[in-house]
């Protein structure tokens, strides 16, 4: 392992430690290369656990296990430790704007934000200060020449897709150690290195909402009651409020009859519109809006790539023209506004938008 770039003999490296087990094999890997490893642990937001019980919080990216399991894994490499508190900046940049977008009626993609403003926003301006050489976490992705953005080897696991908002300054300095391995591979090599988090469960969910979405939306949107129709217009029922349904959602919608689908909002009327035919959810264009290309330059139109609308769907034939707008040689399922569609040549990340 060799950083691209130097600006000391023995580079120092700030790793991002959450106390599971990707981010501490990568703590474990760079100090094994004999870089100079010092490891942070970031806390975030708690959100409430409830109405009533004041204080507590919940977030399991920063809760009190999460915290030891990485201070234990940090002593046990000989590296310092520290904790930085990011409870504001992480409310006002992550959760409000979570929030907002579902005020809005779109669905958005907190992990695309978290990563651009707080783990490679905050933390490497912390990191730069402190003349910290690069920040490092347990990303599943990899680095290639002239700081292109690669898938992981892994590509089950890749995180590419949430990496899309960051820019060339940010990827200078920034390392993802275990991007080259499968995670099967990481999982033995945090045996290898004696760490107690081998076995450590994945985290599938937002990392604040303790229960559901819903659950904690309810918490702090008000309910706003209107219509479901059919995608002729014929009145089926009320919904609750918009910001609890997003496109192509089946389950929970509530009519008899089903099932159904959702397949559309009118935000302007308040009105929630399904469909019983699946197909109805397939779409072959979308517009964006936020586009950042990772080169800092713009690519010449149209270009053909790549494209992925949600995390967990497959890359698909598309072009991509100036107007910030793309056509799949093939329609897509459920393409949802406030998801990110991003773009690929191979195994590059060129960049991305938020849907609009």
């Amino acid at each position: 392992m060799s950083p691209r770039s130097l600006r000391t003999a023995t580079p120092k490296i700030i790793v991002g430690m959450s106390g599971g087990v990707d981010s501490s094999v990568a703590a474990a890997l760079l100090k094994r290369a004999g870089f100079n490893v010092v490891g942070v642990f970031m806390k975030f937001w708690l959100a409430r656990r409830s109405l009533g019980e004041g204080g507590t919080g919940y977030n399991r990216c920063c809760s009190g296990d999460a915290e030891k399991r990485a201070r234990e894994v940090a002593n046990i490499l000989g590296i310092p430790f520290y904790v930085l508190n990011f409870k504001k900046e992480f409310k006002k940049k992550v959760v409000d704007y979570f929030l907002s977008e579902y005020r809005a009626g779109r669905t958005p993609n907190p992990c695309v934000v978290c990563n651009k403003e707080i783990k490679f926003g905050l933390l490497l301006e912390k990191a730069l200060a402190l003349d910290a050489d690069f920040v490092a976490t347990g990303h599943y992705a990899q680095l290639g020449m002239s700081n292109k953005l690669l898938r992981a080897k892994d590509k089950e696991k890749d995180q590419s897709y949430f990496l899309w908002m960051l820019n060339q300054r940010q990827l200078k300095h920034i390392l993802f150690p275990v991007g080259q391995y499968a995670k099967t591979e990481v999982r033995q090599l945090a045996k290898e290195f004696k760490l107690p988090v081998s076995e450590t469960a994945e985290s599938q969910e937002v990392c604040f909402i303790q229960k559901t979405t819903d659950e904690f939306l309810s918490r702090y949107i008000k309910e706003k009651p209107g219509k479901i129709i059919d995608v002729n217009g014929k009145v089926l029922g009320q919904h609750q409020g918009l910001h609890l349904y997003t496109i192509g959602q089946r389950k929970g919608i509530g009519l008899a009859g089903g099932p159904y689908w959702v397949a559309g909002k009118d935000l302007k009327k308040n009105i929630l519109i399904v469909t019983k035919n699946e197909k109805d959810l397939y779409k072959k264009e979308l517009t964006f809006k936020n586009v950042n290309w990772l080169s800092g330059k713009l690519p010449e139109f149209p270009l053909k790539v790549k494209a992925k609308v949600r995390y967990r769907s497959k890359s698909a034939s598309a072009t991509v023209y100036k107007n910030n707008r793309i056509v799949f040689d093939r329609p897509q399922r459920a393409i949802t506004p406030g998801q990110s569609v991003v773009f690929y040549q191979g195994d590059e990340l060129l960049g991305g938008g938020v849907i609009d």
